[in-house]
């Protein structure tokens, strides 16, 4: 196994009911090479977050505490205190498997082009608890930049792992905050700043993205504040989308961006979806169908199954309820199938050879 250290940045604010939970998933990693980097972003003091996290007794942690500056500022933060080779980001409220950063690390160690490894997602509900949803990106390999914009295959920011060159090719220096400092995720995105940061990492360096297929990230779904949420999201969605084109017109066409668009609306049709808001995911489905019909030819499968689950939800919920339920009965029948078979043929390979 690589000796190589693992800079783990958690920024926390806000999530006292979940860092606990986090903070024992990075420590559960099989690969124990880690430096965690706990981000205290300006905690109100009524929240307990950072006390929480003072109670773990562990070397490897280190928390370093500044004025609010949002997720953005706060990964950055991470990023400039961080010494380790490859550089893990993971929110206070998402989770790993025990697994996760071993297969991320050999996965980078063994493709050299490569700077960005990143897994399936699995969003989970405030109990730890799968909500059936899956983010798994139609292509894991040969990722371009039309396509980072268009379907951002990584997902989440607790999803991938970078080489530490990655952000080196990226830095930029501000003194926003009073005095000069260097830069990795553009500040002047309060949603979003992930998908810019994949963005500009596609673009302007040489470095590859590709997804391991595999459930390594379990992402959290907070039912709070959904609707401003989404539409807030969207709206910061929809500046990088514009601000790109701008910026490189010979790979960001029109075409390119009037798909980008009905994906991302899309998205936050099925995100709703996930969150039991059917009038707003069948408003987004719309938007997202205006937007672009190309979005029903291309990926018919997928749109139209957002399209039975947000009608449903939105006209009929307790037969979408039902459905639901359904559904996740079969997968686990089939989830429980897999393993026998696996089982049964590693036992029947073990006798054979």
């Amino acid at each position: 196994m690589s000796t190589k250290l693992v800079s783990v940045i958690i920024p926390v604010y806000g999530a006292e009911d979940f860092v606990a939970r986090t903070i024992e998933s990075v420590l559960k990693q099989t690969y124990e090479e880690l430096e965690i980097i706990i981000v205290d972003d300006g905690t109100k003091p009524d929240d307990k977050s950072i006390e929480i996290c003072r109670q773990f007794d562990d070397p490897r942690i280190k928390i370093i505490h500044q004025a609010n500056r949002g997720l953005a500022g706060a990964r950055n933060t991470g990023i400039r205190n961080s010494t380790g080779d490859y550089i893990a980001l993971v929110d206070a409220d998402d989770l790993w498997t025990q697994d996760k950063i071993e297969k991320h690390v050999n996965h980078l160690e063994q493709n050299p082009a490569l700077g960005i490894s990143f897994s399936y997602s699995e969003l989970i509900d405030e109990q730890d608890n799968s909500l059936g949803l899956k983010q798994v990106p139609t292509k894991i390999k040969n990722i371009t930049p039309v396509y980072v914009l268009r379907r951002n295959p990584i997902g989440n920011g607790s999803s991938p792992v970078f080489k530490r060159e990655v952000f080196k090719d990226i830095e930029f220096k501000d003194s926003r905050h009073g005095t000069e400092e260097n830069f990795y995720f553009n500040e002047d995105f309060k949603r979003a700043e992930d998908v810019e940061c994949w963005l500009r990492i596609a673009v302007e360096t040489k470095w590859e993205c590709e997804g391991i297929p595999e459930l390594l990230t379990l992402y959290r779904v907070n039912p709070g504040g959904l609707s401003a949420s989404v539409i807030s999201q969207y709206d910061y969605l929809e500046k990088i989308i514009n601000m790109y084109h701008e910026k490189y017109p010979e790979i960001f066409s029109a075409d390119v961006v009037s798909l980008a668009k009905a994906y991302f609306q899309r998205y936050i049709a099925r995100r709703s979806v996930s969150m039991r808001d059917g009038k707003l995911a069948v408003e987004w489905l719309h938007k997202s169908l205006k937007t672009d019909l190309r979005i029903l030819f291309e990926e018919p499968r997928k749109t139209i199954v957002t399209m039975v689950a947000a009608y449903f939800l939105h006209f009929i919920p307790s037969f979408y309820i039902l459905l639901e339920q359904a559904a996740m009965t079969i997968a686990k029948v089939r989830l429980k199938v897999s393993k026998f078979f696996k089982r049964f043929f590693f036992q029947s390979k073990s006798l054979t050879t």
